[in-house]
């Protein structure tokens, strides 16, 4: 009989393993579980035990098969659902029925004096079971001087303590013996993610996570999930407190406002919103100005670059996160968008964080911008190079577009530049599916400024938007040669002669964008003639 004494030994040595590494869940399957006088006998603790016992690793199926002599024979049952799974039966379910996520569970408690309870559970703080909106420890039944401290089934299996935490009932002067207690839990002690992964076709993605502004959770629910969108949208009420409203995305962002259609999946229809970023406050209406919080720490990165005195031009300001915190930082800020709806949010925002009187702001379209404001202030302000130290910047945060705006910087300015080192400073957003990402937008921004960025630019990683979708930041100071437009000298032959050889040069189609340009910008008078040819 030793060895039969050595085979249980190494049975209960592999068992604990086994629950340490998490197959509690695949033993105590107990929804099924009746609290009838029968379940309390030892033939249905061990039917507790083995339930879905085939889901076992083969290691501890061995073991079982030499301690059958033991064990009775059981049937598996499949439509038992995980420990803390709601029943099978809310499969499909479309329209959120609360009731139908009800279960018992059997669960290990242990007896404890009132006086010690507080004692206890910090010592035992790993073991004590934590559900959501559920009560670790509830009333005795049978003793009004004690309470019922409920464990987590994955930490005690089959229902016995082990030695550390046995140890801490000593010293406490508690009695060790585990005890069964019949638990129900409801809607409100499962995740949204239970319900979701319970609720949704077995084997599609869950989607549990949302962008938050102020009340508003927006998801972007993919086909398979729509037909489940309204419960969807009311698990996400339920489980995240403030939340009041849900939204899903039902079109792309539109190119020229940046904002899109959505739909209101629960709660209140009240898309008028507060945010915080950064430590300011931002109002808008979800539904006609674009926001993101994922873009917190790039509005933080830009603006901690940005120096006193500095001057920012914001060229596709929204409703202000770059110029607000910019202009709080006492720079000079120039803020434009085209949407009306972010112009007029834009506005009350300043007024809200208390820099309406130093921030200009603009309801254009942002080549007009770049053409009339900004032109104007940097030809006013670049022939005062000498007597300050301002920089400039321009941040261009229309990922979509906003590289196709760089070719308004070619010759911008007229005459010849004071310093390189005042020259402005470009932040240019952009999205890429390019394998090398990098190399893609500084080609691009290479292509609308008609000249090379090499080793004059850097690019920074934003975010991934998407599988094989980023958006970068690209950021350079303006070249002299494309910033600026210089003049040809009056007069003289020469440059007579000069164009006739341009012409020539046209005529074999040999002439290069350069020799146009100067073309153009010398003898506007030839104009007509060359392009005759």
């Amino acid at each position: 009989m030793e060895w039969l004494h050595n085979v249980y030994k190494m049975n209960d040595f592999f068992s604990r393993i086994l629950w340490g590494f998490g197959y509690s869940a695949r033993l105590l399957k107990t929804n099924h579980y009746r609290p009838a006088a029968s379940n309390t006998s030892s033939p249905a603790v061990w039917m507790l035990l083995a339930q879905r016992s085939g889901r076992i690793p083969a290691l501890f199926a061995v073991v079982q098969k030499r301690r059958i002599f033991t064990m009775p024979e059981t049937v598996q049952d499949d439509t038992n659902p995980g420990l803390y799974s709601p029943h099978p039966e809310v499969r499909g379910m479309t329209l959120l029925n609360r009731e139908a996520f009800k279960r018992t569970l059997v669960v290990p408690v242990l007896k404890v004096k009132k006086e010690i309870v507080h004692t206890l559970l910090k010592s035992l703080k790993q073991t004590v079971l934590q559900r959501p909106g559920l009560k670790r420890v509830v009333e005795d039944p049978e003793d009004e001087d004690s309470k019922l401290v409920i464990l987590d089934p994955h930490k005690v299996p089959e229902f016995s303590l082990g030695e550390s935490e046995k140890e801490v009932l000593k010293q406490l002067h508690i009695s060790p013996e585990v005890s069964k207690y019949n638990l129900e839990l409801t809607y409100k002690n499962f995740k949204s993610e239970e319900i979701l992964r319970a609720v949704l076709p077995e084997g599609q993605d869950v989607t549990s996570g949302f962008s938050r502004v102020g009340h508003i959770a927006h998801v972007n629910l993919r086909d398979h999930q729509l037909p489940y969108r309204h419960l969807i949208g009311q698990v996400i009420v339920d489980k995240n407190p403030g939340i009041t409203c849900v939204v899903n995305k039902t079109n792309i962002i539109d190119s020229t406002y940046r904002n899109f259609q959505m739909e209101v999946l629960a709660g209140e229809s009240n898309l008028v919103t507060k945010v915080k970023e950064n430590n300011f406050t931002y109002e808008l209406d979800f539904a006609k100005v674009y926001w993101n919080p994922r873009l917190s720490t790039e509005h933080g990165r830009i603006v901690e670059l940005l120096k006193p005195g500095d001057v920012l031009f914001d060229v596709f300001a929204g409703i202000g996160p770059f110029a607000i915190p910019a202009a709080k930082k006492k720079c000079v800020v120039f803020a434009n968008d085209l949407n009306p709806e972010s112009y007029n949010w834009l506005l009350h925002n300043c007024k809200l964080n208390k820099v309406d009187n130093k921030i200009k702001a603009f309801n254009m379209d942002g080549r007009d911008f770049l053409l009339g404001p900004v032109r104007e202030e940097l030809r006013k302000e670049l022939t005062l190079v000498k007597e300050q130290k301002a920089a400039f910047h321009i941040v261009m945060n229309l990922p979509a577009l906003a590289i196709e705006f760089l070719d308004v910087f070619r010759h911008l300015l007229v005459g010849e530049p004071c310093s390189t080192a005042v020259l402005p400073t470009v932040h240019c957003y952009g999205f890429s599916k390019h394998e090398n990402p990098t190399k893609d937008i500084q080609e691009r921004a290479e292509a609308a400024l008609g000249a090379s960025l090499e080793g004059r630019c850097s690019t920074y990683l934003v975010r991934n938007v998407a599988p094989n979708k980023e958006m970068l930041c690209i950021t350079f100071q303006i070249p002299v040669d494309v910033l600026y437009k210089r003049p040809c000298p009056a007069g003289g032959k020469w440059h007579v002669d000069f164009m006739l050889y341009l012409c020539c040069l046209r005529l074999s189609h040999l002439i290069s964008p350069w020799a146009t340009c100067a073309t153009n910008m010398c003898v506007p008078q030839l104009q007509g003639f060359i392009s005759n040819f």
